[in-house]
């Protein structure tokens, strides 16, 4: 059976669908510095899971709530916060960590992918060298 999704007949006839991106008017939700952390984890974590997107259509959110929530977090903004008490905008330090602290996320990335490849070809280096050795049907090149 496929998701259906259900919407409301209005005494006028006209159809409405109920949630947070139905396409009408929505009142502005405000977040508390722990609920953001919260739902950046969440996020991540849905991410690890292929399933970024979903996570964020199920809690009405945009993409660019996360990317901002992220900066915040990343310039410690967020760390210590009480509920109501204001953000505010990043300072240009603050804004230079987070960016300097994703960029070593990624270089630490490609890090860990590059060594994995590195370990693997050297691998399969070994193995060709001893088929080669081993290799009674084929006669051994000779070095100049």
């Amino acid at each position: 059976m496929s998701n259906l999704v259900l919407a409301k007949v209005g005494q006028d006839g006209s159809m409405s669908s109920s949630g947070p991106r139905a396409g009408g008017p929505t009142p502005r939700r405000s977040f508390t510095p722990a609920q953001k952390l919260e739902f950046l984890a969440q996020y991540e974590d849905a991410c690890t899971r292929q399933e970024g997107g979903a996570f964020l259509r199920e809690h009405g959110l945009y993409s660019s709530q996360i990317a901002e929530w992220r900066k915040l977090r990343d310039g410690g903004v967020l760390a210590g916060k009480k509920a109501g008490e204001t953000i505010g905008k990043l300072s240009r330090e603050q804004a230079e960590i987070a960016r300097l602290r994703r960029q070593l996320e990624v270089s630490e990335s490609r890090l860990n992918k590059t060594e994995a490849a590195l370990e693997v070809m050297g691998k399969l280096s070994a193995f060709f060298e001893n088929a080669i050795a081993e290799s009674p049907d084929e006669p051994k090149s000779k070095k100049r």
